[in-house]
């Protein structure tokens, strides 16, 4: 269920957490595909074999797909300021890559809000804490500060 903030509520809503979004699976098809088309191609992300042999265990995704992410996660956190027509990604302030994922781990995120901003009269600059856990381990993925800008 979207979380709609009312135009005269921002305030109220700094700090509001919102539900965690469902899980997702990062198998080797993915992380191999990530790969060719950023052309990273580090054994730790596409050699099963001789990533075995690091501390991990296994392969693991490259920190940006787990940050790309965020766009997919987005869809399901629906958070916006009521009447919002459009949100456009619009950058990040700080970004965090804590705990790698292995291969065939579940993966969610979910979003604090740190801070809603009228930059212009119907456009709103909302910063929203998003932190990418992995099923199973205490620690995240990442944690990133992420900028959203929302016309209405």
């Amino acid at each position: 269920m979207p979380t709609l903030i009312p135009r005269d509520r921002i305030g109220d809503f700094v700090g509001f957490e919102t539900e965690p979004t469902g899980w997702l699976h990062i198998d080797q098809h993915r992380i191999d595909a990530f790969a060719e088309c950023t052309l990273d191609r580090q054994f730790i992300h596409v050699d099963p074999e001789a990533a075995k042999l690091t501390p991990f265990g296994s392969t693991i995704a490259h920190g940006f797909l787990t940050l790309s992410l965020l766009s997919h996660f987005a869809e399901q956190l629906q958070i916006g300021i009521e009447g919002v027509q459009m949100g456009v990604n619009y950058g990040l302030d700080k970004v965090r890559f804590i705990n790698p994922v292995k291969v065939d781990s579940n993966i969610r995120a979910r979003t604090r809000v740190m801070g809603i901003l009228e930059k212009k009269p119907g456009q709103y600059q909302l910063k929203l804490e998003v932190t990418l856990e992995i099923e199973g381990e205490e620690k995240p993925a990442l944690i990133a500060e992420w900028l959203v800008m929302q016309f209405v």
